[in-house]
């Protein structure tokens, strides 16, 4: 009888912890179980003195491309929410401590952020000591597409993007590949795909003595990053991403004849307008909070994302409904127009649901 393979497999090659996400044919979507194996072989190798560095990386299907993480499991959120599985709150409180403790480790972390890198993938490489794209790299906040907003840490990692260039990427969800990553912050280093199994072996096989070692040993293989093609439209980005309103950017693009800018006007105008100002509230807040408050902040949004409106009332069950349930993707997003958005429903989402001494992650640490 065949032993059920896990979803994460953690193992100590050397003085090099490796973490790989194994559920490739979900392109590695985390699941609770696989949050909770990879926080505790992170809290495993911590004080380990054996382990100099951690390596995080994603799981390959042969003759497929590459995925280092996909984002979180969004049809366990609908399943949970219409079963009224409590697990789901529980979802997001060790999701986000796990971003916490990946930010926060003290030993080096190296993300290979090879293919698909989004959401949760991001929540969990944005913190790594040492972030690795290669020329498959499609790193993305995407939540704004099923009336979500960009958690795991996004609002305070987005935030700290050059100029204006966060809310344009927590607006619009749009993908980045290398070049625009690394000219934005979102990457250190661009390896080639196919050098990556090169690197392993070579962390795994060489002598780590210092932490220092293991990020040299990486930096050693960094090659020319490929263009930059958004980086080159900061001007544009900036300009129409510094409205105090969605509605003005929204506005502000419309009136640019560029073909970008229709483009990412039309795309706007398709996502859920409620969601879309409190994203933009939550990036603006953000620059202006430690990590710990900001993830905390984020645990009071998601937990209204499903619980100011119950049920399928909720934007982002009607979002998930439309794109991965339905598939119609003809969301019926509530109010329907910019304009019709109020302060107050906005406001909603950034108070408190608990107390500061029973808040889920008040043990989060700076």
């Amino acid at each position: 009888m065949n032993e059920p393979v896990s979803n994460v497999l953690a193992e100590l090659r050397g003085h090099l912890g490796v973490i790989t996400l194994n559920r490739p044919q979900a392109l590695n979507a985390l699941s609770l179980a696989m949050i909770r194996d990879i926080t505790a072989a992170l809290l495993r190798w911590r004080h380990d003195t054996r382990v100099v560095a951690v390596l995080l990386r994603g799981a390959g299907r042969p003759g497929k491309p590459p995925a280092f993480c996909a984002g979180g499991d969004i049809r366990f959120f609908h399943q949970a929410v219409l079963a009224g599985d409590p697990s789901l709150e529980d979802f997001f409180t060790e999701e986000y401590t796990l971003n916490h403790l990946v930010h926060t480790y003290g030993k080096p972390t190296i993300a290979l952020m090879d293919g698909i890198t989004m959401g949760g993938g991001m929540g969990l490489s944005q913190g790594a000591s040492m972030r690795v794209v290669t020329e498959h790299s499609k790193l993305a906040m995407p939540e704004t597409n099923i009336g979500l907003f960009p958690d795991v840490g996004g609002g305070w990692f987005l935030s700290r993007c050059p100029g204006h260039v966060g809310e344009f990427l927590a607006l619009t969800g749009q993908g980045v590949g290398a070049g625009d990553a690394i000219a934005w912050g979102l990457a250190d280093v661009c390896i080639a795909s196919n050098m990556l199994p090169t690197l392993v072996e070579a962390l795994a096989d060489q002598p780590l003595e210092t932490p220092a070692q293991a990020l040299a040993a990486v930096k050693a293989r960094a090659q020319t990053p490929p263009p930059a093609p958004l980086a080159a439209r900061r001007v544009l980005i900036d300009t129409h991403f510094a409205q105090a309103s969605v509605a003005a950017t929204v506005n502000s693009l419309l009136a640019d004849s560029s073909p970008f800018a229709q483009q990412v006007a039309a795309d706007l105008l398709k996502r859920s307008p409620l969601m879309l100002a409190v994203t933009l509230e939550q990036v603006c807040r953000a620059r202006n909070l430690d990590l710990a408050d900001e993830l905390r902040m984020e645990r009071d949004m998601v937990h209204h994302c499903f619980h100011l409106r119950p049920g399928v009332a909720s934007e982002t069950m009607e979002g998930i409904r439309a794109l991965v349930i339905d598939k119609d993707q003809q969301p019926r997003w509530n109010p329907a127009r910019l304009d019709d958005v109020k302060p107050g429903d906005v406001a909603a989402f950034f108070a408190s649901p608990w107390p500061a001494h029973a808040h889920p992650l008040r043990n989060l640490g700076p």
